[in-house]
This record gives C-alpha cells, sequence and structure tokens, in this order.
C-alpha cells in the first residue's frame, strides 16, 4: 500500500468505502500501487494496469488497455473518444462485492495482455472521415485548410468529431461556420 494514496483516499469526502474495497481486490492481485496524475494507478512491472477515479456520481475501475480486453461479461464501457481505456462505474460496494471474482479475472487478464506486450493500434487522423460540410469549407478557403493542417493531430480529431456528431447537414455547417475563425487561430475546439 502507497501512503501516498492513503493521503489521497483521506481526502477524498465521497466513496470512502467503495474506493477502499477496489483497493483491497485490485491489491489482492499483486499490482504495485502509486499515485499518477492524482488517481491511484495500479503497475506490473512499471506498466500501468488499471487506475481508480472518482466522479460527481460514481466511482470507476479504469483499464489502461481495456480495448485489448475481452470482456465476456460485457461490462466495459468506453469513456467518450478514447481509443484504448475501458472503465467500470461503481455507485455502490454492494456491486463492487458482487463483481469482485469478475474484477479480479478482468484485472489478471489485463496483467495478461501486458505479458505478452500487446499494443493499441490506434488510428490516425486521417482514418476519420472528414464530413462532406466541413471539406467543402476547406475546399473553398486555403487558408482554412492549411490552418487545419497545422493544428495538432488530437485538435483536428476533436473537430472531425464534434461536426460529424450533428446528425443533419444544416447543423454539420452551422457548426462549421462557428468554428471556422478558431481554427484560423490555430485554437483547438475547447477555446
Amino acid at each position: 500500500m502507497s501512503a501516498n494514496v492513503d493521503i489521497y483516499f483521506s481526502k477524498v469526502p465521497k466513496w470512502q468505502e467503495e474506493l477502499e474495497a477496489l483497493r483491497m481486490i485490485i491489491l489482492d492481485c499483486n499490482l504495485v500501487e502509486e499515485l499518477k496524475w492524482s488517481i491511484p494507478v495500479y503497475t506490473f512491472q512499471k506498466k500501468n494496469i488499471v487506475g481508480i477515479n472518482r466522479l460527481k456520481e460514481s466511482i470507476v475501475l479504469a483499464f489502461f488497455k481495456g480495448a485489448l480486453l475481452q470482456d465476456a461479461e460485457h461490462i466495459l464501457l468506453q469513456p467518450g473518444r478514447v481509443q484504448s481505456a475501458r472503465w467500470i462505474k461503481f455507485t455502490s460496494v454492494r456491486e463492487i462485492v458482487k463483481l469482485e471474482p469478475i474484477l479480479k479475472a478482468y484485472i489478471f487478464e489485463a496483467i495478461e495482455v501486458e505479458k505478452a506486450g500487446l499494443k493499441i493500434i490506434k488510428r490516425k487522423t486521417a482514418d476519420y472521415k472528414i464530413p462532406e460540410e466541413f471539406q467543402n469549407k476547406l475546399d473553398e478557403m486555403p487558408a482554412l485548410k492549411t490552418a487545419f493542417k497545422l493544428l495538432t493531430p488530437g485538435r483536428q480529431r476533436a473537430y472531425i468529431f464534434y461536426f460529424s456528431e450533428a446528425k443533419q447537414s444544416k447543423a454539420r455547417a452551422a457548426r462549421v461556420e462557428k468554428y471556422v475563425k478558431h481554427i484560423l487561430n490555430g485554437k483547438g475546439l475547447s477555446y
């Protein structure tokens, strides 16, 4: 057990019992406990296996390479558009205790993934289809096309995802128009 993680748990106003229950299950799998990125992270041979995080309405057990797990119980969720991580949400100790054998099996599978040296093959920005409305705007504004290419791949993907999420063409076009200046100024979606 890590003293830093003890301090982390002592400062958490909510989810104390749930965090401790998850911690005990994970430590029973012989992982090393550390505090990374201000959250408890559990490693095997210095490789990140799982982390515990608290959200407003739940806590999560996050698997760093969860996309490579079999997920026989269909309990892993994909947080947002993350390509590799998967998590399981909990709102009570009872849920955690009920799933303990399954959680341990998933953790041991995650360890085997690391032992095997498996890697996530991440999609590149070029693998994502640019919505027609945005492509039209890029074609008609060479400066926009240049500015978009100068953005980091993550910012490019964020725009592509955001524009693509709109179901109607009119809404996609409106989103593109709204963010033309941001792109020209080299800013990401959230600025």
